[in-house]
């Protein structure tokens, strides 16, 4: 490769960690061709699967800033997974793809600023896609509202009914009262 063209691929290697969420690394030996390409069609538009260089990839990892970490997984053939998109959707595409083809392996992979082993990967791909979480976080907040909403609600409501039952009571009280007046005047006359 001549120095140029290094030059260009490790620039344009720098680039995709800097806009990437994450990049998940692999080793491909053993995939097909046909394979390969079955895996990126798979991945979709926010997740882009690059074979590379380790020497070129390790250049462009230092001089993007990524984690030592992630070089110590730079060893045999190699191939990056950059994310722009949903990091769990990538990696749960990458770990189903691995299922039904063992000869993908995840190595591990660098997200938001951290490397993460393989394992951390695979936990990772187990989680539900960011609009399920975010659904179920609104659902919560929506109930915890109603809840609230239903407590400031009883609370006019339980007031009223208080003095509904005060007003009864006193005229009950009242009604007794006159009743009572009434037949004393009568057992008086009587006697």
């Amino acid at each position: 490769m001549a120095r140029a063209d290094k030059d260009a691929a490790i620039a344009e290697l720098k680039n995709e960690f800097e806009s990437s969420n994450g990049a998940v690394l692999t080793e491909y030996r053993g995939l097909s061709v046909a394979q390969v390409q079955e895996l990126r069609g798979n991945l979709g538009e926010t997740a882009r699967f690059r074979v590379v260089k380790n020497t070129l990839t390790k250049r462009a990892a230092n001089e993007a800033g990524v984690d030592e970490q992630f070089h110590d997984l730079l060893v045999g053939p190699s191939a990056i997974t950059f994310v722009r998109g949903d990091v769990v959707e990538a990696a749960k595409g990458l770990r189903d793809f691995a299922k039904a083809n063992p000869p993908l392996v995840i190595k591990g992979g660098f997200i938001d600023g951290r490397a993460m082993s393989a394992a951390e990967v695979t936990k990772l791909a187990d989680l539900e896609s960011r609009e399920v979480l975010l659904a179920k976080l609104a659902g919560a907040m929506k109930g915890s509202l109603s809840n609230a909403a239903a407590l400031f609600n009883a609370l006019p409501t339980q007031t009223a009914q208080l003095a509904e039952a005060l007003r009864a009571k006193r005229e009950a009280g009242g009604e007794t009262a006159e009743a009572t007046a009434a037949e004393a005047p009568a057992e008086a006359s009587a006697e």
